[in-house]
């Protein structure tokens, strides 16, 4: 390593936690999610924007040279990790939903609340009318938000359009953000969040061939996304609707995700690992043999507690049954204005202890080197592993406990992207 420029070197962390488990290579299983890779009086050296080596301070700095060029970050009492991904968020829409806020907090349900013309219908409306300009520059406060929360990399899905022009204008702005802000976007096509209303009462269907004919073909076509995601769900895309266009889209080179079992315990998570779906999210409602169906398989379940929380469900996704099982677990917020307008990732975290039952280690794990894996990035990001990029936090405490302990706080103190700094308190 002598012979190599180091360009940043993080020394003296209280704790580093590495993640570099198997070498990073694989995502780890049931209460594997435990085993964080930690080192008192870490340090961790970059190069060229990724992680070349890591180790304890006084080993490290006898096995690299620096210069007067080297940014030296000193972490004495402080608490280093990889950075943070989130897996699952909906971050590019035209309006807020406070008004809905209201309407839960005094009684309603969601499904009342989109009855009267709320939910996800009311914001496609909005979104229909915005230029790819408006859309992105809507969208970039929330993206600084999520990078002063720790945030390295989202999965950005659309899903306000429902129809071909609006759709294909989101998944544009998305891949316009990734290329101005500093944070990667792994982008979602989802024209099937929800049933637009010009295909009500009796036309559902032709909507289905609508994404399947014409939506899907141009998004494949353009490299627009990564994934195709569907509202698996009652009320929205039946078994057999989320089958056809998971086939389709998977003929025409898109991995798969679904929103499953959210609402009812309708199969959707089987569906998933059946066809091979890369995660299976929100999950509320999975049955025991969904839950089996998970820990054999290579699908991840991506839980979103931040959405129970405030949609007062007063039900969280099984999440100790999972990784009990041997489950594949990641946590995200799902950034959306209706049901979990958050982007507090750590915040999701300390959810993921306090109501789920999560460890602080299966928490760290679930948001940064399975989250990876749950966006197709593993072998990238996730950990601090020899070559993967220099996505790094420094978190102003001095153990990782601490790190869901502070619910709601900001302890980020210096957020690195690709081997630069990012956002620094």
């Amino acid at each position: 390593m002598k012979n190599r420029k180091i360009e940043t070197l993080i020394v003296n962390a209280s704790e580093l936690l590495t993640l570099d488990v198997y070498g990073g290579m694989v995502p780890l299983h049931g209460r594997k999610m435990r085993e964080v890779g930690i080192i008192e009086n870490g340090a961790v050296a970059i190069s060229s924007g990724e992680i070349l080596a890591y180790g304890k301070t006084h080993d490290l700095l006898d096995e690299v040279e620096i210069d007067g060029d080297t940014r030296i970050i000193d972490a004495k009492g402080k608490t280093v990790t990889p950075g943070l991904i989130d897996s699952h968020t909906h971050p590019v829409f035209a309006n807020t939903r406070e008004e809905e806020f209201a309407m839960r907090i005094a009684g309603k349900s969601y499904m009342e609340i989109a009855a009267a013309g709320g939910g996800i219908l009311n914001t496609a409306r909005r979104t229909r009318e915005m230029t790819l300009e408006e859309m992105a520059f809507n969208s970039m406060p929330y993206l600084e938000r999520m990078i002063s929360h720790g945030v390295t990399t989202i999965e950005g899905k659309s899903g306000y359009g429902l129809d071909t022009k609006t759709e294909l204008t989101m998944l544009q702005a998305l891949r316009y953000l990734d290329q101005i802000e500093k944070i990667d976007i792994v982008p979602t096509f989802m024209g099937a969040h929800e049933i637009p209303t010009e295909f009500r009462g009796g036309r559902e269907d032709e909507y289905v061939d609508l994404i399947i004919e014409e939506m899907l073909p141009i998004v494949a076509e353009r490299k627009l996304a990564r994934f195709c995601d569907i509202f698996c769900e009652v009320g929205v895309f039946d078994l057999e609707q989320t089958r056809r266009i998971c086939v389709e889209a998977t003929k025409l080179g898109l991995d798969i995700k679904l929103h499953a079992d959210e609402i009812k315990p309708m199969g959707g998570t089987e569906l998933g690992v059946e066809l091979g779906a890369i995660s299976v999210d929100h999950i509320i409602e999975v049955s025991r043999d969904g839950i089996e169906a998970l820990a054999k398989s290579s699908t991840i379940a991506t839980l979103l507690p931040g959405t129970s929380l405030f949609l007062t469900k007063g039900k969280f996704a099984p999440a100790r049954d999972l990784i009990d099982a041997g489950a594949v677990v990641a946590l995200a917020t799902d950034f959306n204005p209706g049901s979990s307008p958050t982007t507090n990732l750590p915040l999701i975290m300390s959810l993921g202890c306090v109501s789920m039952r999560m460890t602080t280690e299966e928490v760290i794990a679930a948001t940064t080197l399975n989250a990876a894996f749950a966006v197709g990035m593993g072998d990238k990001i996730g950990s601090l592993s020899h070559g993967k990029q220099a996505d790094i936090i420094v978190w102003d405490t001095p153990n990782h406990a601490q790190i869901p302990y502070f619910y709601g706080e900001s302890i980020v103190d210096i957020v690195v992207k690709k081997g630069r700094i990012a956002w620094s308190k």
